[in-house]
């Protein structure tokens, strides 16, 4: 056990001040630990559950070689400078080797590295086919309750099934650049329905301009076959030009995120997103208890290996021998 597990083990309440404190060495090492597994954070996160809620959580996705990175490094700069505090969670792809993300936290926005105001974190993905780590949730908690204005959450890439950071994000933009159709392509296969701000980034290419009448066009469309379909209110997804590496578009996009924001207070929606993100978070709780309790049941139980030789041997199948597990273990259970 390490010296801050002890710490932490021995006077959680001193480890919850320093993180309302914002003291960078303590959220380090309690990240470290929600990306472990450790089961010594779950009394830790409940304390630090009550100081949460406050953060704009912003969620920037897109296909690799886009410019995220750059993006957000220019996001940065522009809430710094409006004296707002950020924490930025890099979900990078995770080393075969040590488990961690290939990327590191120096490589990415540096000039921010000695920022008191700025937190930046890459995290390992996982194998996570979601695009985030499972830790993710957590440590976007974590860094809400340390007085973070805005959280930025980063993605590995973008793809039908990159689409958990609608669980985690308020606000998703959705960052494209103008090449071969991307955007289009990007659009049928459903990776629109997570962005609710879409970015041509690298603008000063060739056919940036093609791009973004393409996609609002497609955005238009939407947005007309919602209002058909009586669904109110409808945010009408804004097409914003940037080239990051000049930092321009960077302010308008800063405004949309705002008015984005302001849509969600205005129309209750921000309430409705914060219950199912609840019931989200309740709901994976409760399934990795429920799994940890018929995994330290079955370890000595004879029924369990019968039941495992009966799947083995083709007479019961996965599902009926679940079941049979679950009304075992589990009081009452009705499958």
């Amino acid at each position: 056990m390490s010296t801050f597990s002890r710490t932490l083990k021995n006077n959680i309440n001193e480890v919850v001040k320093k993180v309302l404190d914002g003291d960078v060495r303590t959220i380090a090492r309690l990240i470290t630990l929600i990306e472990d597994g450790s089961f010594e954070i779950a009394d830790i996160l409940a304390k630090l559950h009550t100081y949460t809620g406050k953060a704009h959580i912003i969620g920037i996705t897109g296909p690799p070689g886009v410019g995220k990175s750059c993006l957000i490094d220019k996001l940065i700069r522009e809430y710094r400078k409006k004296g707002l505090s950020v924490g930025v969670l890099a979900i990078d792809p995770t080393s075969p080797f040590t488990g961690g993300a290939l990327l590191g936290d120096r490589i990415r926005m540096k000039e921010h590295s000695t920022d008191s105001g700025v937190f930046i974190r890459s995290m390992g993905s996982r194998g996570s086919l979601g695009g985030l780590s499972k830790a993710t949730g957590y440590a976007v908690k974590v860094l809400d309750a340390s007085g973070k204005d805005i959280v930025i959450i980063e993605t590995v890439g973008a793809g039908q099934t990159q689409v958990d950071i609608i669980k985690y994000a308020h606000t998703v933009v959705l960052v494209l650049m103008p090449k071969i159709g991307d955007e289009i392509q990007a659009m049928k296969t459903g990776i629109y329905e997570i962005g609710d701000i879409f970015v041509v980034n690298k603008a000063d290419q060739e056919n940036a301009d093609q791009a973004v009448r393409e996609i609002e066009e497609f955005v238009e469309y939407e947005y007309e076959r919602l209002k058909e379909r009586g669904v109110h209110p409808i945010w009408k997804k804004p097409v914003i030009k940037t080239v990051a590496v000049k930092g321009e578009g960077i302010n308008k996009l800063v405004e949309e995120i705002e008015k984005h924001k302001n849509f969600l207070i205005e129309s209750k929606i921000m309430e409705k997103l914060k219950i199912e993100k609840s019931k989200s978070e309740v709901l994976e709780v409760l399934s990795q208890k429920i799994y940890e309790h018929i995994l330290r049941k079955t370890g000595t139980d004879e029924e369990f290996k019968s039941i495992l030789h009966k799947v083995a041997s083709g007479e019961v199948d996965p599902y009926s021998a679940a079941n049979l597990l679950l009304k075992k273990f589990i009081l009452n259970w009705e499958a």
